[in-house]
């Protein structure tokens, strides 16, 4: 089986769509702009459930929550003054154990 770390990435160590969509088209074998159109397909799907507040949870990878944070006081750390932190939304993501498995397996 073919891993995501067999596709060369950039110097900035990051994975990105096109790096995404070249592993989908070496896979499948697909044509470079199919293989782009599924990727952003799904990170759309993604993208849109996560917005819209629902959980999200992939099988052996892990599971996106969206959860609220309150308002609270805060202090800048560069002026020592005192400050409000607005309420928000934020996403949460919890690894499958089978991810964190495999991510200490690698240490």
């Amino acid at each position: 089986m073919r891993s995501l770390t067999d596709v060369p990435s950039k110097d900035s160590g990051s994975l990105t769509r096109a790096d995404l969509a070249d592993a989908v088209r070496r896979r499948v074998g697909l044509s470079r702009a199919e293989s782009a159109d599924h990727v952003d397909a799904v990170l759309a799907e993604i993208f849109e459930v996560i917005v819209s507040g629902e959980s999200l949870k992939l099988h052996s990878f892990g599971s996106f929550h969206v959860r609220s944070k309150s308002e609270r006081a805060a202090r800048n750390p560069k002026t020592g003054n005192p400050a409000m932190v607005s309420a928000r939304r934020v996403v949460k993501f919890k690894p499958s154990g089978i991810f964190r498995v495999r991510i200490n397996e690698r240490s």
